[in-house]
């Protein structure tokens, strides 16, 4: 018997290994992000150095690394995601942070991870929601990557506003003392995964923890980077 060709989730056109979930054409067609700074992942002048701001004030990670901005197309597959519970597209998504990992391992810098972890939901959200949309990535980038990873390892202890609807001021203020930190942490070279890093308050939170216990250096990555 013939077998059904897996779609590309974009073009919606036959793949020809249907676990990728979105063909290489469409893969390569996503927009390019602008030079952006390797420790914050905003934009700057030059990509491989470490920006003014974050030469004044480093932000809490060591590094970020994100598929584009959060534009179409991508967006919308994120919103379909998140909102829309269609969780068989998280091995397509964490696919696309897989290719920006292979792509900054040839770099002289890159630091191979111990662990990962990912931005938790508050058991509440969970519920509702019925999945985290971070801890399927992260499932997936661990498995292919062979990294440890802590699906517990941050908890969230206090639900707070979602914080899409708060501007940056206000999301600062509803994550302190909204997380903590269940696995061992000191000395190790830690990935924090997240789907979108809006204003970065989350994993800067996140971050600060892992810091204050230990953390050898913090990667974030995540498939958006709001620019």
């Amino acid at each position: 018997m013939l077998t059904i060709p897996g779609l590309c989730w974009l073009c919606q056109m036959p793949l020809a290994c249907a676990h990728w979930g979105i063909c290489s054409r469409c893969s390569y067609a996503l927009p390019a992000p602008p030079p952006c700074c390797p420790r914050c992942g905003l934009p700057c002048a030059y990509r491989h150095t470490p920006c003014g701001r974050c030469l004044q004030e480093p932000p809490a990670w060591d590094s970020m690394l994100f598929v584009t901005d959060y534009c179409l197309p991508l967006n919308r597959l994120v919103q379909r995601f998140k909102f829309n519970a269609t969780v068989a597209l998280a091995p397509a998504l964490a696919r696309l942070i897989l290719l920006r990992v292979l792509d900054a391992k040839r770099q002289p810098l890159w630091q191979k991870p111990d662990c990962m972890v990912s931005v938790p939901l508050h058991s509440r959200r969970a519920w509702r929601r019925g999945f985290n949309q971070s801890d399927l990535l992260a499932n997936c980038l661990a498995r292919w990557l062979q990294c440890d990873y802590f699906p517990k390892g941050i908890r969230r202890i206090r639900a707070g506003q979602s914080q899409h609807q708060l501007n940056a001021r206000m999301r600062r203020n509803n994550l302190k003392g909204a997380f903590r930190v269940d696995f061992p942490v000191a000395g190790r070279h830690i990935i924090i995964v997240d789907d979108v890093v809006t204003t970065g308050s989350t994993v800067a939170e996140i971050a600060r923890l892992l810091k204050k216990q230990g953390a050898a250096t913090i990667q974030v990555w995540c498939l958006c980077r709001t620019l």
